[in-house]
C-alpha cells in the first residue's frame, strides 16, 4: 500500500527522459566503438552493463529515504576523503594520472564519489549546526576548509575537470545557504591574485597547453588536433547529419575519445544539427522539471541535497558542450548519461535517484 502510495508521485516522464538520454548514448557508444568484425565492442557490452544496473540505482535511490540517504552520504564523504589521499599515494596510474584505485577485476574513481557525497555533507552539517546561522558564519568554516582540501587532492592526480566541478558546486551550495555576498567579493580578489600563482605551481605543462589552445595557440597537427577535429566532426554532419555508423570522421579514427568526452561530436556528425538539438532539448526538459521540482520541497536541507546533486550534471553537461564545440577548455568532463564509463553512470543515477527520492517523499508528506 506505501509502494502503491509512494509512486502516485513519481516522475515518469522524467525517467522516461533519462531512459531516451541513456539510449542516445548507448548507440553512440556502439557507433563510435564499432568495427566490421566486431561490430558489438567490450565498451558496448559494458556500458549496456553500466545502464542497466545504473537504472537498478536509481530505482534503489528513489525509494530509499532521502534523509537516511544524507546521513549515509556524510560518513561516506569522509571515507571518501581518506580514499583521495590513499589515490595520491598508491592509486593506480593511467595516461598520466594518477586518479584510479584497482580491486583487480575493476577500478574504481573515489573524486567521483565526492560528486555524489558532497551534497550529503553540506545538508546534514548545516541542519547540525541550524542554530549557528542566523547568527554566525562559523557553521561554513568547515565546509569551506573541507571543500578547499577536496578540490586540492583531486587537482594534484591531476583532475582539472572534476576538481572544477566540486568547486563549482560547492561555491553554489555556499550561495544557495545564503553564507552572504561578502564571501564571493573576497572569494573574486583571492582568485585574481592567486591565479598567477596556480598557472606557475599548481596546473600541470598540457594543461597550460590547454588554455593556449581555447585561446587561439597550438599546432593543428598537436595540440588543436583534438579540438578542430571535433568542430570538423560536428560542421560535416550539417542539419541532418550523414547517417547512424555512417560518420567519417569517427570512423576512420580521427576523432579522439568518440566514446568518452566527445561524444556529442559523434552524435552531431551521424545525426546532425538536428540531432544535436534533439539531445541538447533531453537534457533541458529534465533539468527545468527537476528544478521546478526541487523548488518545492519544503525542507531546506533536502532542497540543498537535492540542489547539490542536480548542480553537478548540469555543470558537466555545460562544460562538456562547451569544450567539444570550442567554447571552453578542453578538461576531460564526460557528458552525464551519454559517455562511456560506468563509474559516473553509477554516480549520475544514483545522484538522479537521490534528487527523486526527495521530490518523492516531500510531495508524499505534504499530502
Amino acid at each position: 500500500m506505501f509502494i502503491r502510495r509512494y509512486f502516485r508521485y513519481f516522475d515518469l516522464l522524467t525517467f522516461g527522459l533519462i531512459v531516451m538520454l541513456f539510449g542516445v548514448g548507448l548507440l553512440f557508444v556502439l557507433s563510435a566503438t564499432h568495427r566490421p568484425l566486431y561490430p558489438y565492442s567490450i565498451f558496448f557490452k559494458k556500458q549496456f552493463f553500466g545502464i542497466a544496473s545504473g537504472l537498478a540505482i536509481y530505482l534503489f535511490c528513489c525509494l530509499y529515504n532521502y534523509k537516511k540517504l544524507i546521513n549515509i552520504g556524510y560518513y561516506c564523504y569522509w571515507i571518501t576523503l581518506v580514499l583521495l589521499i590513499f589515490t595520491l599515494i598508491k592509486g593506480s596510474v593511467g595516461m598520466g594520472a594518477q586518479r584510479w584505485i584497482s580491486l583487480g577485476f575493476f577500478k574504481f574513481q573515489p573524486s567521483e564519489l565526492i560528486k555524489l557525497f558532497l551534497p550529503a555533507l553540506f545538508a546534514y552539517h548545516l541542519e547540525h549546526h541550524k542554530e549557528k546561522l542566523h547568527t554566525s558564519k562559523s557553521p561554513f568554516i568547515m565546509l569551506i576548509i573541507t571543500m578547499g582540501l577536496t578540490t586540492l587532492l583531486i587537482l594534484k592526480q591531476p583532475d582539472l575537470g572534476t576538481a572544477l566541478l566540486v568547486a563549482f558546486s560547492g561555491l553554489t551550495l555556499l550561495w544557495i545557504a545564503n553564507i552572504g555576498k561578502r564571501f564571493f567579493l573576497v572569494m573574486a580578489i583571492a582568485t585574481l591574485i592567486a591565479a598567477p600563482v596556480a598557472w606557475k605551481f599548481i596546473l600541470r605543462p598540457y594543461q597550460k597547453q590547454r588554455i593556449s589552445v581555447f585561446l587561439g595557440g597550438g599546432s593543428s597537427r598537436k595540440e588543436r588536433y583534438q579540438i578542430e577535429q571535433s568542430q570538423i566532426a560536428i560542421g560535416s554532419g550539417r542539419f541532418f547529419g550523414k547517417g547512424f555508423l555512417r560518420g567519417t570522421q569517427n570512423k576512420l579514427l580521427f576523432l579522439p575519445e568518440g566514446r568518452t568526452d566527445f561524444i556529442f561530436s559523434v552524435i552531431n556528425e551521424e545525426w546532425g544539427l538536428l540531432g544535436g538539438l534533439f539531445t541538447l532539448l533531453l537534457y533541458l526538459l529534465i533539468f527545468i522539471r527537476l528544478i521546478a521540482a526541487i523548488q518545492r520541497v519544503k525542507n531546506p536541507w533536502g532542497q540543498i541535497f537535492a540542489t547539490g546533486q542536480l548542480l553537478h550534471i548540469i555543470f558537466a553537461t555545460i562544460i562538456n558542450i562547451g569544450m567539444v564545440v570550442g567554447l571552453l577548455p578542453i578538461v576531460g568532463i564526460p557528458l552525464p548519461l551519454l559517455s562511456y564509463g560506468i563509474t559516473h553512470i553509477w554516480i549520475t543515477s544514483a545522484s538522479l535517484g537521490s534528487i527523486m527520492s526527495t521530490i518523492i517523499r516531500q510531495s508524499y508528506v505534504q499530502r
